[in-house]
């Protein structure tokens, strides 16, 4: 009987009523469901490479960035950070400017929207991607192979700010307030970044590669069988940087030199990951490296994700390895691509666990 059913399994009925309930992962754990469905279960091979124990990722602290007297710790800082970012292409920071509360209500309000009752946030449920503010389960829900036990709301700055009536009320102060604090940080990133590749410190906001932003705030139900399924599945992202803001649950692995490593919930830090685009135009110098999610076995996890992309003005300019990294040595790795080409090409594999930069290489 098993194989018979095996044989006959429809995924794509089952994922289409389940993205009908608009209910996502976190509807499932309120039904009470004590088995994940099929369409959620990992095959083996995601679960292959193992764990590397006692490697912490850099942590950088920026206080003094700005310094105009003492210049030399400004230049340590633009040193740990182009070693962190070859290196590992994730850090953390501390000193960044964003105070705890900020942070902690950032977290609390992506925690109150997904704890609403369903029928109360059903409203903003949507896959339309010209809807600024929405909430969905898995972008990505039916393209995907499987499915990660994941939900997510996304905040669309790229063209500017957002009107007030679009925000769920129950956390648009919140979720205006943090952001106001990401641009600075965002700012701050660009000239350091660009410092850290021996560029005008301005270059990279003069390119529009970290122009606007995208806030997205997923939440990770507490699973029923956490080791069958994945929180996030292994991905790079395709911006050029990602800030994460992570709350104290865990969970969140960077592939290196094919193991996992944690990296840990620490007291008011925020994550930096180069990102798809920043490899594209610095050639390879700079890594965007796979990380995934594992699945919540203790309780519920909530995230932040700002990713850095170019200002809308620019979706539909070309990109391509900066001239200042190409030599006869080092010819050009990538062809040119709008952003939007290669959104469109990433988010139409889904995350299938590989990289979407191959298919722009030359």
């Amino acid at each position: 009987m098993e194989v018979e059913s095996s044989c006959f399994y429809d995924r794509e009925m089952e994922v289409k009523l389940f993205d009908e309930t608009r209910a996502g992962v976190k509807g499932l754990v309120d039904s009470g469901v004590t088995k994940v469905p099929r369409f959620l279960i990992h095959p083996p091979e995601s679960f292959l490479f193992k764990k590397e124990e006692n490697t912490l990722v850099p942590i950088i602290d920026l206080e003094g960035f700005d310094d105009d007297v003492d210049t030399t710790k400004r230049g340590l800082i633009v040193g740990k950070i182009r070693e962190a970012a070859e290196s590992w292409g994730f850090f953390q920071m501390i000193n960044h400017g964003i105070p705890d509360f900020v942070m902690n209500n950032m977290l609390d309000g992506i925690r109150d929207f997904h704890e609403q009752p369903n029928e109360t946030k059903i409203a903003w449920y949507s896959r339309d991607p010209k809807r600024r503010v929405r909430f969905y389960c898995n972008g990505d829900l039916l393209v995907s192979r499987t499915a990660n036990w994941r939900d997510s709301i996304i905040f669309d700055f790229q063209d500017g700010p957002l009107e007030k009536d679009v925000f769920p009320p129950i956390c648009r102060e919140r979720v205006e307030e943090y952001m106001k604090h990401v641009s600075r940080v965002r700012e701050v990133l660009s000239e350091l970044l660009s410092e850290a590749l021996g560029l005008n410190k301005e270059y990279l906001g003069k390119i529009e590669c970290m122009k606007s932003e995208v806030l997205v705030g997923h939440y990770y139900p507490l699973c029923p069988e956490p080791d069958l399924t994945q929180g996030t599945t292994k991905h790079s992202d395709p911006s050029a940087l990602t800030l994460l803001l992570q709350d104290q649950m865990g969970g969140l692995q960077v592939l290196r030199r094919n193991r996992w490593v944690d990296v840990p919930p620490l007291p008011s830090v925020l994550v930096a990951n180069v990102g798809d685009l920043m490899q594209l135009i610095t050639n390879d110098k700079l890594k965007s490296v796979e990380h995934r999610v594992v699945a919540m076995k203790n309780g519920a996890r909530v995230s932040a994700a700002c990713f850095l992309y170019p200002s809308a003005t620019h979706r539909n300019k070309p990109y391509g390895p900066i001239e200042e990294f190409l030599s006869e040595e080092e010819p050009p790795k990538y062809t040119q691509t709008t952003i939007f080409d290669y959104l469109t090409y990433y988010r139409s594999k889904g995350l299938d666990g590989n990289s979407a930069l191959p298919h722009f290489r030359i």
